[in-house]
């Protein structure tokens, strides 16, 4: 039995780093089923993709063009869902928000990495290409553990 049917990727504006972190993904894992999708905190009307973003992941052969930013809700929280906010402050700030909130972890604490991403909102397109770098390498990571998490599921024993 699957353990999450649904990953939320958690950023400031749903316009940069969850996108590109939720495009990531979707290619990146393959196994079972599961919605993979991005939200942020602060959403005060629906925007495309950052333009920046949105070439960035061209040159890696993705594309967001169609996303639109959608608001994070409490309604996004229940024991199905696995929410990785991009960093800590962003966690925090989740947290404080919504104290109900379940299964919600910063993406570096959840693959035990040592470095957060950050955000190159404001910054020049190299720095939106560093940013996916170090997504890039954080979600693989990410999908190792998910598969890895998965395949342990499928070989339990029927009953635990």
């Amino acid at each position: 039995m699957k353990h999450y049917d649904k990953l939320i990727f958690v950023s400031e504006s749903d316009t940069a780093t969850g996108p590109m972190a939720e495009a990531i993904l979707q290619r990146e894992f393959m196994l079972e089923d599961i919605l993979i999708t991005s939200k942020g905190l602060v959403v005060l009307f629906p925007e495309p993709v950052n333009p920046k973003a949105e070439a960035v992941l061209v040159s890696h052969s993705l594309s967001m063009k169609d996303h639109i930013s959608d608001p994070l809700t409490e309604d996004d929280f229940d024991d199905r869902t696995l929410v990785l906010t991009i960093d800590t402050q962003q966690r925090d700030r989740l947290l404080k928000e919504y104290p109900g909130a379940k299964n919600v972890f910063a993406l570096s604490t959840y693959i035990q990495a040592e470095e957060e991403v950050l955000d190159p909102y404001g910054g020049s397109l190299a720095g939106y290409n560093q940013c996916y770098e170090m997504l890039h390498a954080q979600i693989l990571r990410l999908a190792a553990i998910l598969s890895a998490e998965e395949m342990a599921r499928q070989t339990e024993p029927a009953g635990e």
